[in-house]
């Protein structure tokens, strides 16, 4: 039980975190902004929009949706390069902010 109070602990201060906060903000808007994109050039639902969004940008990418659009298998190629890099920023911050809040009360 320790260890999941020590990540607990550690998620709760990462989410406090001003870095954490704007990374994970921005990847909260990359992910809608690519849904509403999705959702009027593409013509899917909004629930099929955010759903593929999210899998895309997380490298998941299970294959069960895809864009039929020239614009949209464009604008995909660029979502996925810029996406994923914002994606794994944030991923990695919030890792780090809860490695360290461990490392900062074994110091302790």
């Amino acid at each position: 039980m320790n260890a999941l109070t020590r990540i607990t602990r550690g998620i709760r201060t990462a989410f406090k975190d001003g870095r954490v906060k704007g990374l994970l903000a921005f990847t909260v808007g990359m992910i809608l902004w690519a849904s509403v994109f999705y959702h009027f050039v593409e013509g899917w639902s909004w629930l099929d929009s955010i759903y593929f969004s999210v899998v895309t940008i997380s490298t998941v990418g299970f294959g069960d949706f895809s864009p039929e659009t020239a614009v949209g298998k464009i604008f995909t190629m660029f979502y996925i390069i810029v996406g994923l890099g914002v994606f794994v920023t944030a991923a990695t911050t919030v890792a780090d902010t809860i490695l360290s809040q461990d490392d900062k009360k074994t110091d302790e």
